[in-house]
């Protein structure tokens, strides 16, 4: 594809108003263009420095808190950013000392909110408070038991399980950095399960993808989450025998 002639407007035009992907880039001769070569370039390296970034927990916590709930922070298994790329498993797995920690607030609660890294701690840093800001409300005028907000550093979705199991929570929500792209280094994720536990599987969870204000905002993901959960507790069920249409609404025939 060459230049458009100056006095022909660009096709693309009207398509690039309405995403970020990366439509009809200029070329010269067979390669990219020069200036969306180099942004491409500064996309993957804004990639890479997502997923290697470490998580600031202290001043996560902070934020959280303004939440009104208690905060706990713990670890997984994986001991370090390193372990916890080159080994999916240990971020599967919570710290051996995790356990101690969750004890003293077990209890019975209706939903654990984990807030966990991932494969972008810029991710929550960001999006994970206003999101809860936007989803506790509404949870709480209805009388649910909220267990304390945890976070966790270095895990992964399946983590999240272990500490509704200790919490003693009949459902939980991580909110989880994604895999960043090229158009988004900072999207987050939120996986819901209903009764999780050491056989729950992927197709156990509902998930609510690119939370950011550029895809989902907080507003729309927080009565995603609050509208999902209520769904859950009052079928008993998760994942894909619980569906969400595109209009919004839950599909609640038996």
């Amino acid at each position: 594809m060459t230049h458009d002639p100056p006095d022909i407007p660009d096709a693309w035009s009207r398509l690039r108003a309405h995403t970020s992907a990366r439509i009809g880039l200029a070329r010269t001769g067979a390669s990219l263009a020069t200036a969306p070569l180099l942004d491409l370039r500064l996309a993957e390296a804004r990639a890479r420095d997502a997923v290697h970034a470490p998580l600031d927990a202290a001043r996560l916590g902070v934020d959280l808190g303004i939440l009104g709930a208690p905060v706990l922070a713990l670890a997984t298994a994986a001991a370090d950013r390193q372990s916890f790329l080159m080994r999916p498993d240990l971020g599967r797995r919570l710290a051996p000392d995790a356990d101690a920690l969750l004890a003293p607030h077990a209890g019975r609660y209706d939903v654990a909110f984990v807030v966990a890294d991932g494969l972008s701690a810029r991710a929550v840093q960001t999006h994970a408070t206003p999101t809860l800001a936007a989803a506790l409300p509404g949870l709480r005028a209805e009388g649910w038991r909220i267990a304390p907000l945890i976070i966790m550093c270095h895990g992964r979705v399946a983590a999240g399980d272990a500490v509704a199991s200790a919490l003693g929570a009949a459902s939980v929500a991580i909110l989880i950095g994604e895999r960043p792209g090229l158009s988004a280094p900072d999207s987050m994720g939120a996986y819901l399960t209903w009764r999780p536990g050491q056989h729950t599987t992927d197709a156990d969870r509902n998930c609510i993808s690119n939370i950011r204000p550029e895809g989902i905002g907080y507003t729309q993901a927080g009565e995603a989450l609050v509208r999902l959960l209520r769904a859950m507790r009052a079928r008993e069920l998760s994942g894909v025998r619980l569906k969400d249409d595109a209009e919004g609404r839950l599909i609640e025939g038996a």
